[in-house]
C-alpha cells in the first residue's frame, strides 16, 4: 500500500515543475479490459488524467480479444498506433500495458517512477506550440519540423463490468478512453491558423502535433491542445 502511494505521489507531482508556458504532455497508454497487467496502468493514467499539464489518453487495443473477453473500447486503429511506434523503435515486439510519453519515451508495464521520470523529462523539453486565438480557431506556433494534425475524441470516464477472461468479475473505471482517432492533415511546421475542429457532444477534443519519419512512422509529439 505504502509503495502504491508513493508512486501515486510521484507521478501527481513529479510534473509540476515543468516551463509555465508550454503545451500539456501528451501520455498514451495501450491497455486492454482482458489483460490483467493493465489495471495498476489505467490507474496511473487516471492520476495523471487529473493534472492540467497533461493530456492523459487510453488506447485500448483489440489483440487481447481472443482470450475470452471482447473489448468494448478496443479497436484496430490503436493497435496499429502501438505497432507503428515499436516500429519506430526499432521492434516488433507489444507490450500491455505500454505508456508513451511525448510520442518517444516508452515504458513497459506499470512502472509509475519511469513514468513520472519521462513525463518530467518531456515537461522540461516542451514548449507551446498549439493556442487558440480569439475566434476559437487553432495557433500553431513555428516548429521548422512537418507534422501530422491529428484528433482523439475522447470520453472522461467510463466502467466496465468484466465477464469473461483474466479480470471477470472485476468491475474497471477507465480514465479518458479515446473513441475517436483521425488524421486532420499534414502540417508544415511554418506559423498557421487552423479551425478547430466540431465538438463532439460528451467527448473531450485533444488535438495533438505530432513529428513524422521518412517512412510516415511516428515522432515526438511537439504540441497538443485539450479543446473541451
Amino acid at each position: 500500500m505504502l509503495r502504491r502511494l508513493l508512486l501515486r505521489a510521484l507521478v501527481a507531482s513529479s510534473v509540476a515543475g515543468g516551463a509555465a508556458a508550454a503545451d500539456p504532455v501528451v501520455v498514451e497508454l495501450f491497455t486492454s479490459q482482458g489483460c490483467s497487467s493493465c489495471p495498476p496502468a489505467d490507474a496511473i493514467l487516471g492520476t495523471l488524467a487529473d493534472r492540467d499539464d497533461v493530456i492523459a489518453l487510453s488506447f485500448h487495443v483489440d489483440y487481447w480479444d481472443w482470450i475470452g473477453w471482447a473489448d468494448t473500447f478496443g479497436a484496430a486503429a490503436h493497435t496499429e498506433r502501438q505497432r507503428s511506434y515499436a516500429h519506430a523503435a526499432g521492434t516488433t515486439v507489444l507490450y500491455t500495458p505500454q505508456f508513451v510519453i511525448g510520442g518517444a519515451a516508452q515504458v513497459a508495464g506499470a512502472d509509475g517512477m519511469a513514468v513520472a521520470e519521462a513525463v518530467a523529462a518531456r515537461a522540461a523539453a516542451s514548449g507551446e506550440v498549439i493556442g487558440l486565438d480569439g475566434a476559437g480557431r487553432l495557433t500553431l506556433a513555428p516548429t521548422g519540423r512537418a507534422a501530422r494534425l491529428m484528433l482523439a475524441e475522447v470520453a472522461p470516464e467510463a466502467t466496465v463490468a468484466i465477464e469473461h477472461g483474466e479480470n471477470a468479475g472485476h468491475a474497471l473505471t477507465y480514465r479518458n478512453v479515446v473513441r475517436g482517432w483521425r488524421d486532420l492533415g499534414p502540417w508544415d511546421g511554418a506559423a498557421a491558423t487552423v479551425e478547430a475542429p466540431v465538438a463532439v457532444p460528451g467527448r473531450i477534443r485533444v488535438v495533438l502535433a505530432q513529428a513524422v519519419d521518412a517512412e510516415g512512422l511516428p515522432g515526438p509529439i511537439l504540441g497538443a491542445i485539450r479543446l473541451d
